[in-house]
């Protein structure tokens, strides 16, 4: 072969393969994907994505029409997050919908440059996810709602349906990086202003779960109070059970927990929460730039009661809770 032939055929080939390079970065820009990132599970989020995806179709993007969206779930299981946070950044996610504090904070570590959408119950300030509530700054802005603030409103609430009840127990998740004093010391607070005792219990596993609950009896507390927690939140069912098994009144924030057999749910409304999460996602998947959106709150709460579980409990629910109640399992 000719050299002049030689160097032809070198330059098509270039050609060739900056064009195919091309294309393929149109198709992928034509459909852009967006993470879904989430500290639990998907069984515990059915509600929440079809409100995400309501959102997402409301703002323009129809899932598998003109928009990919990639779901990782980490079932509670924090250590997996940074991994799959950095799955969603080389698949070239356009913006990561991220939910749960410790996926909040993967997403972040993950990249400075790719948007985060979060869905999270602690101060976003507090916790370095943005610069101020108003003015977000940097790639990061999302929703908060009032599942810690309600914290002192839950106790209040299980003490109304315990009202013997002298000494009460909190679970927390020792391994939740959002995990602050400042809380702890509010529901303290609460519980001195009822009157009543407050002592805290952890647990990261099932196995410590069980063990805590065993506990339960030797601490003579009159109630349970579930600390918000991704963890706990894939494990509902299982709490749910053992309330049931060890005759425990207890309280958490989704109505996962009561549909499950819990006695009362009270705290932010979850699918609210992603409604937002994915207004915002399409705003972003449009050109607004997360530094110019600034975080939302979702106020909207609600309590659930189960008056079956009531009953097993042995518990007679007042009517004041029935009546403050936005949904009542028979």
């Amino acid at each position: 072969m000719k050299r002049r032939e030689f160097i032809a055929g070198l330059g098509a080939a270039a050609a060739s393969s900056l064009s195919w390079t091309l294309i393929a970065g149109a198709q992928r820009s034509a459909t852009p994907i967006v993470g879904f990132l989430n500290a639990g599970s998907a069984e515990i989020y059915t509600l929440a994505v079809a409100a995400f995806r309501r959102a997402l179709a409301e703002g323009g993007f129809v899932e598998g029409r003109n928009v990919r969206v990639e779901y990782r779930w980490a079932d509670g299981q924090y250590d997996r997050l940074p991994a799959l946070a950095a799955q969603l950044v080389d698949l070239g996610a356009a913006v990561i919908a991220a939910g749960g504090g410790p996926a909040v904070l993967a997403a972040k570590a993950a990249s400075a440059t790719v948007p985060v959408v979060f869905s999270a119950a602690a101060d976003p300030v507090q916790s370095g996810l943005v610069a101020s509530l108003a003015r977000p700054g940097g790639n990061v802005t999302g929703v908060t709602n009032l599942n810690v603030e309600v914290g002192p409103k839950r106790l209040e609430l299980l003490r109304e349906a315990v009202p013997s009840a002298t000494s009460f127990a909190v679970l927390m998740n020792p391994s939740n990086p959002n995990r602050d004093s400042v809380r702890a010391r509010e529901m303290q607070a609460a519980a001195h202003s009822l009157g009543v005792a407050l002592q805290a219990i952890e647990a990261s596993t099932e196995h410590q779960v069980e063990a805590a609950f065993a506990k339960l009896q030797q601490l003579q507390a009159g109630g349970l109070l579930i600390d918000p927690d991704p963890f706990f939140n894939t494990r509902s069912k299982f709490i749910a059970a053992l309330t049931l098994r060890h005759r425990v009144p207890a309280i958490y924030q989704y109505p996962e927990f009561v549909a499950a057999g819990g006695l009362m749910s009270y705290g932010g409304s979850i699918t609210e929460n992603y409604r937002l999460v994915g207004s915002y996602t399409s705003r972003i998947l449009k050109g607004d730039k997360p530094a110019d959106l600034p975080v939302q709150q979702s106020a909207k709460v609600e309590l659930l009661l189960n008056l079956k579980s009531a009953r097993a409990l042995g518990l007679g629910v007042p009517q004041s809770l029935r009546v403050l109640a936005n949904e009542v399992i028979e």
